[in-house]
């Protein structure tokens, strides 16, 4: 079995992999097309005229959906392995309500490109780097709080350099290679999610209510249970 058939591993390679060939996909197109200034432009700068800007925003939103996802498995993931540790728990429901800004602001910048509505798509980054920064400043107090039981103290470190690294670009983001760094980090704080998701699936269950679709009175069926992306946990 490969690596990426374990668990639920290949959400966050997938999230990553994606992420990355968005930005460098559409850097090429512009510089391509002399759309930009091909030493090191702004990532949004890379995606705000046609056909660039399409691709752009395709791709990041699809981005945002594999965030959605991976930002969810994790937090399932910590909600049953501390089922009773009352400050896991709210801060495991706080990383995801910040987790899930962050996506939303993801989607913001793929469809409001800055030369176009510069307002909506700074706030749009701002939700994005900024709730996704604090996203992972709480996952890596979560495996603070969860080692040596739950997670091992290399993971904890690697997620802390990585904060640490991703935050001080947010302070002081003054050129385009701090913006690139800082991307690439941010999204790359998800691959430490690799071995833990290869030790997670997820499942569906349909709850039947009747035999048909009409409007007639409940009856008992028997219920279909599937698996839902990956192997049992």
């Amino acid at each position: 079995m490969w690596w990426f058939q374990q668990g639920l591993s290949f959400l966050p390679s997938a999230l990553v992999i994606w992420t990355a060939a968005a930005f460098i996909f559409s850097y090429i197109t512009a510089i391509t097309l002399h759309h930009v200034d091909p030493a090191l432009p702004y990532i949004s700068d890379t995606g705000t005229v046609a056909p660039e800007k399409c691709l752009f925003g395709a791709m990041l939103n699809i981005a945002a959906v594999l965030c959605i996802a991976t930002i969810y498995v994790r937090y399932k993931q910590v909600q049953a392995l501390s089922p009773e540790e009352t400050r896991i728990i709210k801060l495991n429901k706080a990383g995801l309500v910040l987790g899930l800004l962050s996506c939303f602001g993801l989607s913001v910048v793929a469809n409001f490109q800055k030369t176009a509505f510069f307002i909506v798509h700074v706030c749009g980054a701002v939700l994005t780097f900024g709730m996704g920064s604090l996203y992972m400043f709480i996952q890596t107090i979560l495996s603070y709080q969860m080692q040596p039981k739950i997670h091992g103290k290399q993971v904890f470190w690697i997620r802390l350099l990585v904060v640490i690294w991703c935050g001080g670009y947010v302070l002081h983001m003054i050129t385009t290679a701090a913006e690139w760094s800082m991307s690439f980090s941010f999204f790359g704080f998800f691959l430490t999610y690799i071995r833990d998701f290869q030790k997670i699936s997820l499942h569906v269950e349909a709850n039947l209510h009747g035999l048909t679709l009409y409007d007639t009175a409940p009856c008992p069926v028997n219920n279909e249970r599937t698996r839902l992306l990956s192997r049992d946990l």
